[in-house]
């Protein structure tokens, strides 16, 4: 209320100083503007302008100090602001074969270490809930919900999840329905499921119904895709095809992770928060910060502009061109 007073109070006093300084101008306006007394068009609209970004930087500045301060620590994140990390991790004998990373001298399951933890750097890991599903023959929920992310690193780097299954053929896609099943009464478009494999044994039917809650799907595939290696009476290699296919069925990106990076325009694309539009995220706060900015940027800019643009006279004697 308070603001809204003072917002008020300082767009009648800008209107009446715009007032009276019409009437100043406007007794001089032949001297200012020429024969013609009068500005170009645009120039009309300035004491409007004028007044707006008063009030806007009354309104801006008083909000700022009122309003509660933003915090940005993760347990101060509002319950319907928490977004959820669905990790669907391949443990499988053949993740531990070494021809990947960059010079082939990686596991498949450390260069999956690795993907990961650039992921967790580059998505605002702090704004996620973390559940991790193991797969292999089956799949089993480890962790659900964290919000401490080194019992997830843990989990993938000390301990030997394959042990908890029996021997057998992957299936990932019990991984992705176990993953649905947990995701399934969230909000919608609030998850994020990262699927990490090296593609062995991924059959061609049978893919889950994914909920509503899963607003985006990224699948990265470890180990290398030329050559493979022995194991099990099979030769074993990434089958990016497959896991293509995977991505392309759950609406979502793929990217051979055995050499590079996830790009950071797959990465966006995947983790782009669906659940609201960008002007619904947008706090009070960020609307003063606003009104703040833009402001100031007219009253800073609009002494200039009429300086240099507001009228066509230009009084004096030109000079004369030299000889």
């Amino acid at each position: 209320m308070v603001t809204l007073v003072a917002t008020f109070g300082v767009l009648l006093l800008a209107a009446i100083g715009e007032l009276l300084h019409a009437l100043r101008v406007r007794q001089v306006a032949q001297l200012a503007f020429g024969p013609q007394q009068a500005p170009r068009p645009w120039a009309r609209a300035v004491p409007l302008l004028r007044i707006a970004a008063f009030g806007g930087l009354c309104w801006g500045l008083l909000t700022l100090l009122y309003v509660d301060p933003k915090v940005h620590k993760g347990e101060e994140i509002p319950e319907d602001e928490w977004r959820h990390l669905l990790l669907v991790y391949d443990v499988s004998p053949s993740m531990m074969l070494k021809d990947a990373g960059t010079n082939g001298d990686q596991t498949r399951a450390e260069r999956a270490r690795d993907l990961l933890e650039s992921l967790f750097d580059r998505i605002g890991i702090g704004k996620f809930k973390v559940t991790v599903i193991a797969t292999y023959n089956g799949a089993k929920p480890v962790v659900e919900d964290t919000k401490d992310l080194e019992v997830v690193r843990h989990l993938l780097s000390q301990v030997e999840l394959r042990y908890a299954f029996k021997a057998g053929s992957t299936r990932l896609f019990d991984g992705i329905a176990e993953a649905a099943r947990i995701a399934k009464p969230w909000r919608i478009g609030s998850a994020l499921m990262v699927i990490v494999s090296d593609g062995d044994t991924v059959p061609s039917t049978g893919m889950p119904q994914l909920p509503p809650s899963i607003g985006g799907s990224l699948v990265v595939g470890v180990g290398d895709h030329l050559a493979g290696k022995f194991i099990a009476g099979h030769q074993s290699k990434q089958d990016e095809s497959t896991l293509r296919q995977v991505a392309i069925r759950l609406g979502g990106e793929f990217h051979n992770g055995n050499k590079r990076q996830v790009p950071s325009d797959v990465l966006a694309a995947a983790t782009a928060d669906s659940r609201k539009p960008l002007i619904d995220l947008l706090s009070l706060r960020e609307y003063a910060l606003i009104a703040i900015t833009i402001a100031s940027a007219l009253l800073g800019l609009l002494p200039v502009l009429l300086h240099r643009f507001g009228t066509a006279w230009r009084p004096g004697v030109p000079l004369a061109e030299p000889a």
